[in-house]
């Protein structure tokens, strides 16, 4: 089995900086080669690369391959904190540490029974990977959160959390990193979370093989001409009547509900340390 060698040399890259000391080399030069080979790689660090073991803030790769004699520069890449290939690393993590999370308490929380006393903390994970690195990073956030429950219980569980939480989640994140006003946003969300409340209960009736929306009209309807009798209004309402205030109904619960979501996730998000980026009215600020 063949051996890869490595030399380290150090080599100051610019002068010493005025006090405070500067650290004992600005640059650190690779040298790799292997024996049984013609091909040669030389990487010159600069200092932020190699944060983790010499304490440095920022570092440049050059890679230079040696073939047939020539030597040429393939590649240069910043490994540094400020750097694209650092920053898309910690994007992967963090929207992957969100999905696990998120899926992970979704999935106990239905296996315990509790999902009604957590169920607000669930679109959390994805607002804050969108307002953290983009509308891109929280819709991947809400994919892998769905592939996981997907994996641990099943398409109906992952359905279900798209279509009541994870979609509310989405809009929401996108809409706060996109700056806009908290009354387009709990409107918009408001839509969301209705549509995927119906979805809800069409997915619902066909794996019971019942229709639900039927049984809930049909209950509205004698609720609705039960009252009407008690204060003494002799009239059957239309089914007309009965859709809209059905609408009207769940349009009412899915807005206070999000409504309650902008307010918790602010407070969360302010505590974070994320305010600034938010936008917010003017008297959740004063509140904050």
């Amino acid at each position: 089995m063949s051996h890869l060698n490595l030399q380290i040399l150090l080599s100051p890259s610019s002068p010493p900086p005025p006090p405070p000391p500067p650290p004992p080399f600005h640059s650190l030069k690779c040298i790799l080669f292997h024996p049984s080979s013609s091909l040669l790689a030389t990487k010159t660090l600069k200092p932020l690369a190699l944060a983790p073991l010499i304490g440095l803030r920022s570092a440049r790769v050059r890679v230079f391959v040696q073939n047939n004699g020539v030597v040429k520069e393939e590649e240069e890449d910043d490994l540094g904190e400020e750097g694209d290939v650092f920053r898309k690393t910690l994007r992967l993590v963090e929207c992957s540490m969100f999905a696990s999370v998120a899926g992970l308490a979704y999935f106990l929380s239905n296996s315990l029974a509790i999902e009604n006393y957590f169920g607000c903390f669930f679109s959390l994970p994805i607002v804050i990977s969108s307002m953290r690195w983009g509308v891109a990073a929280g819709r991947k956030t809400m994919v892998a959160t769905a592939m996981l429950l997907l994996t641990l219980s099943g398409p109906v569980k992952a359905s279900t959390y798209l279509l009541m939480h994870g979609l509310v989640g989405l809009t929401m994140g996108s809409l706060w990193k996109l700056g806009t006003k908290w009354s387009i946003s709990i409107a918009l969300s408001t839509v969301v979370r209705a549509l995927g409340a119906i979805g809800y209960v069409l997915i619902s009736s066909f794996l019971i093989k019942e229709n639900i929306l039927d049984l809930i009209t049909i209950n509205i309807h004698a609720s609705l001409t039960y009252i009407l009798m008690a204060i003494g209004v002799n009239t059957i309402p239309s089914m007309d009547a009965i859709y809209t205030l059905f609408g009207i109904l769940l349009l009412f619960n899915c807005g206070f509900f999000v409504f309650l979501l902008h307010i918790l996730y602010a407070v969360f998000l302010s505590k974070l340390g994320m305010k600034d980026s938010l936008t917010l009215p003017g008297w959740i600020k004063k509140a904050i």
